[in-house]
């Protein structure tokens, strides 16, 4: 089974994205475990993220990927990786640097609470793509 951490700055606010996230957290009951950590600012955000051997930054300037390479490569880092996501302002760049791979989702700009729900979604299209279903056609 693989295990996500997503380390993010702040909590959602939005109800339908908490029921939007419960929903591919549902759908990934079995196959992927995913842990929450909250923090409350940069500092804490880079407590949790250096203690990550696999860590992967979500960042504008990070590299593009379709949704086949990005399962491809995730594979790859093997069952157990982390993701963070900054607040308004991005990540820090000591946690960029420390990152073991850089992942833009697009080159606009999403709220960081939507980046969690769109995370998660590829997360489950690419296992998904992984196992060979239809959900990616």
């Amino acid at each position: 089974m693989f295990k996500v951490k997503i380390i993010a700055v702040g909590r959602t606010k939005e109800a339908w994205l908490d029921m939007a996230l419960s929903e591919y957290e549902k759908r990934l009951q079995g196959r992927l475990e995913i842990e929450w950590l909250i923090a409350r600012d940069d500092k804490a955000l880079f407590a949790y993220c250096r203690k990550e051997p696999i860590l992967i930054a979500l960042d504008i300037r990070g590299e593009l990927l379709t949704s086949e390479e990005f399962s491809e490569k995730w594979m790859r880092f093997g069952t157990r990786t982390a993701f963070v996501i900054g607040g308004p302002d991005g990540l820090p760049v000591d946690i960029l640097q420390g990152a073991r791979f850089r992942w833009s989702l697009s080159p606009l700009t999403f709220t960081n609470q939507m980046v969690r729900l769109i995370l998660v979604e590829q997360l489950y299209r690419a296992l998904e793509i992984a196992n060979g279903t239809p959900y990616h056609k």
